[in-house]
């Protein structure tokens, strides 16, 4: 796939999670729509790349347009992706460690814009207990796949 996304990973973190909506995600050919993203900057208490780079999150200090791959609760993989200039830091889709700062839009990744414009809600993010005001949750209006409804 390249560079022939339309995804400019060097915006800010919540441009890139707003356009991610609607954009098709495959891992080895197996994925699907985005339709929730959350955002996380470098200044950000509830990010990981807050306190600085660490062995665990030192891909998202690396490279924008690369994957951040991390346990949540010891129990699943969660996908983040880099985004900024560099050095600022789906359990159903196969994630696992392997796939921490790889490309990804580049296999085993393959990223596709939504193929239309979609309509995008807002809010608060959820499980956090730092910055919980901040509107970086994004979803595909009226998707049933949410994690939950948006206020």
């Amino acid at each position: 796939m390249g560079s022939s996304t339309s995804i400019d990973f060097t915006a800010s973190s919540p441009a890139v999670a707003r356009r991610l909506i609607g954009a098709t995600l495959l891992v080895d050919g197996v994925g699907g729509i985005i339709v929730e993203t959350e955002a996380y900057d470098r200044d950000d208490p509830a990010s990981h790349s807050f306190a600085g780079p660490t062995a665990r999150n030192a891909a998202m200090f690396g490279p924008p347009g690369h994957a951040y791959v991390y346990r949540s609760y010891g129990i699943h993989w969660c996908l983040n992706i880099v985004c900024r200039e560099e050095g600022h830091g789906g359990q159903a889709l196969g994630i696992t460690r392997a796939h921490n700062a790889l490309a990804v839009d580049a296999p085993p990744f393959e990223l596709l814009p939504a193929p239309t414009k979609v309509k995008v809600v807002s809010g608060p993010r959820i499980g956090i207990s730092k910055a919980v005001d901040q509107p970086w949750r994004f979803g595909l209006a009226g998707s049933p796949f949410l994690s939950r409804p948006f206020r």
